[in-house]
C-alpha cells in the first residue's frame, strides 16, 4: 500500500514536530530558568520550591528531566515497579484531608499505593519499549523515561493520521493536513511529547474513530479497549460506535437475516464498557479510594463541580495575575470546544457526540483544572479551524497563537510549573 502525498507530509510535520520538542525543552532548561515558586493555583506555591522534588527519585533523574514532571512519576513507577511499587507514596482507605495521612508503600504495606489513581496500559506499554531499549545501557528510571516519550510521540504520529482521515472527506487532502499539524501546535499540545497519556490516549481514541466510521470494528473495538485501558474517558467511544453501526444499517441488515453477525459486531461495538467492567473488577477499588478521597474526582460530581468552576470565574478577577492567565486559558479551552462542538454538528454528529460528553465527563470530574489538555480529546477543536485554516491569514494567525501559547507550557512543564 502506497502513502498519499498528503500523509507523507503529516510523517515529516510529526518528525519535524517531535525533533524540535526535544530540542526546544533541552534548550530551554540550558538558556533560562523561572523564578520560583508557581502561583498559578492555590497549592502550587507548595509544590514548586526548589527543594519540592527532594523525595521523588522519578523525577529527579537527569535524563530528559524536562520531559517528566507531575503525574509523570506515577506512569514511570508502574512501568518499572508496577502497581504497589514499595517507593511510592500510599494512602490508607480512610485518608481525609483534614487530617491527611501519606507514607510510603515499603513503610505501610496494607494502605493504598497512589499508583492506582492511573489506569495501565501507558505505563505498561512503556514496560514493554523499554526492554528493547535496554540494550543503551541506561539506568532504570532514564530507560522508562525514554520509552514514555516514545511511546507518547508514536501515538501522536497515530492521532495526527487519524485525525487527516477525518478531515479528508470534506476538507481534502490539504484539509488534513492542517487538521493533523493543529494537533501538535495546540497550546496543550505540547503534553504530548512528554511522559503524560495524552499522545497514547488520542492516537488509539482518534483511530478507533477513523475505523468506526468505515465500520472495521474489530480493529475499532480493539483500539477502543486500549483507549479505555489508558484513560477513563475512552469508556465514551462506546457512543460514536453505536452511532456509526446505527448509520451503516446495523439492526435493519440484522433484521434480513444476518442476525447473528449483528449480534457480534455489536459485542465489538461494546468493547469500551466491557474493557472499562474489567478494568473495574481487577483495579477499580483501588483506583476508587485514592481518585476520590485524595484527588476529590469522581464521575459526575455535578455540586462539587459547579461550586470548583464558581471559584475558578471568582478567581478570574484576582489580584494573582498567574491565577487570571490560568484561567483565562481553562475558560478559553472550554469555550472554544463548545463553539466548535455547535458549528460542526451537522458535518460530523457522531465526533460531536464524542466530543461533548468529553466534555462534560471532564468538567464535572470536581476539579476545576486541566480542561485546556482534557479538551485535545474533542476531534471537532482540530476540524474546525483546519476548514477556516483554508483561508491563508486565519492559517498564519491561528498557527502563531497556538504556537506561542504552547511554548509558554513546554517551558513551564519543563522546570515542573504547573502546566495543567
Amino acid at each position: 500500500m502506497t502513502l498519499s502525498a498528503s500523509r507523507r507530509t503529516v510523517m515529516l510535520i510529526w518528525l519535524a514536530w517531535a525533533l524540535i520538542m526535544v530540542g526546544f525543552q533541552f534548550f530551554v532548561r540550558a538558556r533560562f530558568e523561572p523564578a520560583r515558586p508557581d502561583y498559578a493555583l492555590f497549592w502550587t506555591p507548595s509544590e514548586t520550591q526548589a527543594d519540592s522534588l527532594d523525595d521523588q527519585p522519578y523525577l529527579t533523574e537527569p535524563y530528559l528531566n524536562q520531559h517528566v514532571a507531575w503525574d509523570s512519576e506515577y506512569y514511570l513507577s508502574i512501568a518499572m515497579n508496577g502497581y504497589d511499587d514499595p517507593d511510592m507514596r500510599a494512602i490508607p482507605e480512610y485518608f481525609d484531608w483534614a487530617t491527611p495521612l501519606v507514607s510510603t508503600n515499603e513503610k505501610r504495606p496494607m494502605w493504598v499505593s497512589m499508583n492506582y489513581a492511573f489506569f495501565p496500559f501507558y505505563p505498561y506499554a512503556m514496560r514493554a519499549v523499554m526492554l528493547p531499549l535496554s540494550i543503551f545501557g541506561l539506568n532504570d528510571i532514564a530507560t522508562a523515561t525514554l520509552a514514555g516519550v516514545i511511546v507518547s510521540m508514536v501515538g501522536t504520529l497515530a492521532a495526527m493520521l487519524a485525525l487527516h482521515d477525518l478531515a479528508c472527506d470534506e476538507l481534502g487532502e490539504q484539509g488534513g493536513v492542517r487538521a493533523a499539524f493543529y494537533l501538535v501546535i495546540f497550546p496543550a499540545g505540547m503534553f504530548l511529547a512528554e511522559v503524560y497519556t495524552e499522545g497514547l490516549f488520542l492516537g488509539l481514541a482518534f483511530s478507533t474513530l477513523a475505523f468506526a466510521r468505515r465500520n472495521q470494528w474489530i480493529t475499532a473495538a480493539i483500539l477502543a479497549a486500549c483507549a479505555t485501558w489508558t484513560r477513563a474517558a475512552g469508556g465514551l467511544l462506546l457512543l460514536p460506535m453505536a452511532w456509526y453501526w446505527w448509520q451503516s444499517n446495523g439492526m435493519q441488515r440484522g433484521v434480513r437475516g444476518r442476525i447473528w453477525t449483528e449480534i457480534g459486531t455489536f459485542v465489538l461495538i461494546a468493547s469500551p464498557a466491557l474493557a472499562y467492567l474489567l478494568w473495574d473488577i481487577t483495579l477499580g477499588d483501588e483506583f476508587h479510594i485514592v481518585e476520590s478521597r485524595f484527588y476529590s474526582r469522581g464521575l459526575l460530581l455535578i455540586d462539587q463541580s459547579r461550586d470548583a468552576w464558581q471559584t475558578a470565574w471568582d478567581a478570574m478577577w484576582d489580584d494573582n495575575l498567574q491565577l487570571r492567565a490560568y484561567y483565562l486559558v481553562e475558560f478559553g479551552a472550554i469555550a472554544f470546544a463548545l463553539i466548535a462542538c455547535t458549528l460542526t454538528a451537522r458535518r460530523y454528529p457522531a465526533l460531536v457526540l464524542y466530543s461533548l460528553v468529553t466534555i462534560i465527563f471532564s468538567m464535572t470530574s470536581g476539579s476545576a483544572q486541566g480542561m485546556h489538555r482534557y479538551v485535545m480529546a474533542a476531534p471537532v477543536i482540530f476540524l474546525l479551524p483546519a476548514r477556516w485554516g483554508r483561508s491563508a491569514a486565519f492559517d498564519r494567525a491561528w498557527t502563531l497563537a497556538n504556537v506561542l501559547l504552547m511554548g509558554v507550557f513546554a517551558i513551564m512543564f519543563s522546570y515542573d510549573f504547573w502546566a495543567g
